[in-house]
């Protein structure tokens, strides 16, 4: 990632849209260790980094690709 890059955090509804994935799916591969773990945001409030997403989506397609 670039240094002029910025950290974004991306709430549950819009990981869904990115990933196109259920929300217990995406618990589910967190628990497996196979998805980027959420980070804590204070009170009940969750994110995920846009960049370990966006990561994820990347490998995703490579290995579709070299099926």
């Amino acid at each position: 990632m670039s240094a002029e890059m910025k950290q974004r955090f991306m709430r549950l509804p819009e990981v869904k849209s990115v990933t196109g994935l259920s929300r217990s799916h995406i618990y589910d591969l967190i628990s497996r260790g196979e998805f980027p773990s959420q980070y804590k945001l204070g009170g009940r409030a969750s994110g995920w980094l846009e960049s370990e997403v966006s990561d994820w989506v990347c490998l995703q397609i490579a290995s579709s690709a070299s099926r």
